[in-house]
């Protein structure tokens, strides 16, 4: 008797383990690489690139700063578009696109920049922003945990580089030398001022 119990213990715990895969190991939700947190950054960058691409086309004289917004604007409302479909393609609701607090803060370094130093602090903060950029949508391409952004980041990483190259050639003229301010001699005792 004891052995039928035993037998018919070992064959459950059998059953049991076969019915039962090994758990697939807990996904880190903090990463870049889990497909919500991804779509957030990615999304925000991309708001980001609209509004100080938007910027640039109405602050900036220089003909170049110009049309690279232009070029930001169209291209980074492209990608929203294609990173939202690879999402959908997924089962994957994106979220409304949004700036997180980071690119809020470049907006806000292009948007306060002081007169005549637009252009150059555009291009600077560009820079940076499309470094980070480049290397989040590279990240995912190669190790994100979704199949269809992964290939979405694949195809977007060549125009983030040639953001990324167009902004380091752009050349920006110092802006001229603020002239000096003029003072007035106070009028002399019975003049008029």
């Amino acid at each position: 008797m004891k052995r039928l119990l035993l037998s018919v213990a070992a064959a459950a715990m059998v059953t049991a383990c076969a019915s039962n895969p090994p758990a697939a190991p807990p996904v880190d939700t903090t990463s870049p690489m889990y497909a919500p947190n991804y779509l957030a950054t990615a999304g925000s960058s991309d708001q980001f690139e609209i509004q100080s691409g938007q910027l640039a086309q109405s602050m900036s004289q220089n003909p170049g700063v110009r049309q690279i917004g232009q070029m930001l604007v169209a291209d980074h409302t492209s990608s929203t578009q294609q990173l939202t479909a690879a999402a959908q393609s997924a089962g994957i609701t994106a979220p409304p696109p949004a700036m997180l607090p980071e690119h809020q803060a470049l907006l806000q370094q292009v948007q306060s920049a002081p007169p005549g130093q637009f252009d150059m602090v555009f291009r600077d903060v560009q820079i940076q922003a499309h470094q980070q950029a480049l290397a989040l949508h590279q990240a995912y391409a190669s190790g994100g945990d979704t199949r269809a952004l992964r290939t979405a980041a694949a195809g977007i990483v060549p125009v983030v580089q040639n953001h990324l190259t167009a902004l380091q050639g752009l050349t920006i003229a110092p802006a001229p030398p603020a002239p000096p301010p003029t003072y007035q001699q106070p009028a002399a005792p019975g003049e008029r001022g």
